[in-house]
Order: C-alpha cells, then structure tokens, then sequence
C-alpha cells in the first residue's frame, strides 16, 4: 500500500519537470524570468513580424520552423516527388550523399541492371516545381568522360516520368 502512493507521487513529480522542461526557460520553476528572457520578449515585441501566434509564425528554434514560409533562405525548396523519382530511378547507384535542403544527391559508381558499364551521377533539384527545368543530371563514366546527351537526356526523362507517376499516385489517395 505504501509503495503504490510513492509511486504515484514520483511518477507526479516526474511529470511535473517533464512538462516543466518543454516550456522555454528550461527547468526554472520559481523566481522572476531572467534578464536575457526579458530583453528577448521585448525584441520580439518590437519587431511586428513576431506579432501573433507564436506556433503560426515559429522562432527558429523548431525543426518545423525550417518547412513555413520566411524569406532568409532556410525554406525547402525541393520537388518531394523529383528527389522520390531520382533516388527511384538511380537506385542502382550508391547514394554517397543527399542534401534535401539544396536538393543535390551524389552517387558512386554502379552499373546498371542488364549493362556493361559503370556510371555515377550528381543530381541538382533547382526548383519546388515538377518541371524539366527544375532538374539537372550530370553522369560520368569510369574514367571521369562525360555520358552522351542522349543518355543523361534518357535518365532525365526517367526521372521525370516516375515523378509524375508518384504525383497522379498520390492524387488518387
């Protein structure tokens, strides 16, 4: 019997600094706020674009933050289905590195299924559009030569293809 009530009391406790940790002054539970969180309240008094709901408008500090309107540059600006259609089209390759955020995704060498040779590719997603102007393929062979255009011009058209498949997918839905 006792040790029901102290566990109800600590699992009490516990949920008290859980919640106590999400707000934005940390684990201060009593006394006045600090100096820095007073002048911060005041700057963001000052500037009228902080006015409003603070969950509408965000203050950077969220993950969330990255995926609302700003102008500063820190917006995802990449087509979801041409980087889908890229990563579907080249899975062949070995992904050596994606960087969502400026929408390039870098591969090794690989040689595609029924082919004799190796090629690697670097994928430029320049635009939030699903357009053939929002996406660039630059391929290489072994070697570092070029392909020929009508092979990158063939991955391209690829690439787009399956990323309107993957739209008129998601539009049944």
């Amino acid at each position: 019997m006792e040790f029901s009530r102290i566990f109800k009391q600590a699992m009490v406790g516990v949920l008290i600094l859980t919640l106590a940790a999400c707000g934005g002054n940390g684990f201060k539970l009593l006394g006045p706020p600090s100096s820095g969180a007073a002048t911060e309240l005041e700057a963001r008094a000052a500037n009228p674009k902080n006015i409003g709901n603070p969950l509408e408008e965000g203050d950077g500090t969220s993950i969330f933050d990255l995926f609302r309107q700003r102008d500063d540059g820190t917006k995802v600006g990449v087509n979801r289905y041409l980087w889908n259609a890229s990563l579907d089209v080249l899975e062949f390759l070995p992904v050596q590195s994606v960087d969502p955020f400026s929408g390039v995704i870098i591969t090794g060498y690989g040689t595609p299924p029924g082919g004799g040779q190796s090629y690697r590719a670097t994928v430029y997603i320049s635009d939030p559009a699903l357009e053939a102007r929002s996406l660039k393929v630059a391929m290489q062979t072994r070697g570092n030569r070029p392909v020929s255009a009508s092979t990158q011009r063939a991955v391209e058209d690829a690439i787009l293809t399956r990323a309107r498949q993957l739209r008129v997918r998601d539009k049944k839905f």
